[in-house]
C-alpha cells in the first residue's frame, strides 16, 4: 500500500497503487503506455492524459539523467490522482523550481523539464537532498456531477 505524502505535505491515506514500478533508461517508453493507461482510467481526457504523461516522463527522465540512472515511479488516486518519482541522486536545490518564474533557456544540462511537470499539473513539490530527491505531482480528476436538489 502506498502511504506518502500529497504535494501539499499532509499524509496520504494507505491505497493500493495504480501503477509502482522502478524504471530505467531505455524502459521509458513501456512505463509511458502503462501510465497512459492509467490516465485514461482515472477519467483524464486523450488531451489531459498526453499532458499528463509528458509531464512524469519529464520527472523520470530528471531520475535518469540527474539522479543516479534509475528510479522509482508511485502513482495512485485519492480524491485527485497522484503520482512520485524517486532516484537516489546528489540532490539539488529545489527552491527555485518550485516558484513561479519564466520560460527557462534550454541548456547542455536541460533545465525545462520541472518546469514543463509544473505547468502540465496541478500541483508539485520537491524534496531533495544528499540521498536522492523525491518529486510529487497532483494532477485534477474529474468529479461526478452533483445531482439537482
Amino acid at each position: 500500500m502506498v502511504v506518502g505524502r500529497h504535494p501539499e505535505d499532509r499524509l496520504a491515506r494507505a491505497v493500493e497503487p495504480l501503477l509502482e514500478t522502478s524504471f530505467a533508461e531505455g524502459e521509458l517508453p513501456a512505463v509511458r503506455q502503462r501510465l497512459d493507461t492509467v490516465a485514461r482510467a482515472c477519467g483524464l481526457t486523450v488531451d489531459e492524459a498526453y499532458d499528463w504523461v509528458i509531464a512524469v516522463n519529464e520527472l523520470m527522465a530528471n531520475a535518469i539523467r540527474h539522479g543516479g540512472g534509475a528510479g522509482l515511479l508511485r502513482v495512485w488516486r485519492d480524491g485527485d490522482l497522484f503520482c512520485e518519482v524517486r532516484d537516489r541522486g546528489a540532490g539539488f536545490t529545489a527552491g527555485p523550481y518550485l516558484a513561479p518564474r519564466a520560460r527557462p533557456v534550454p541548456s547542455a544540462d536541460g533545465g525545462m523539464g520541472l518546469w514543463i511537470t509544473q505547468r502540465m499539473t496541478g500541483e508539485m513539490t520537491i524534496e531533495s537532498g544528499p540521498s536522492g530527491t523525491v518529486v510529487r505531482i497532483r494532477t485534477p480528476l474529474p468529479r461526478p456531477e452533483e445531482p439537482f436538489a
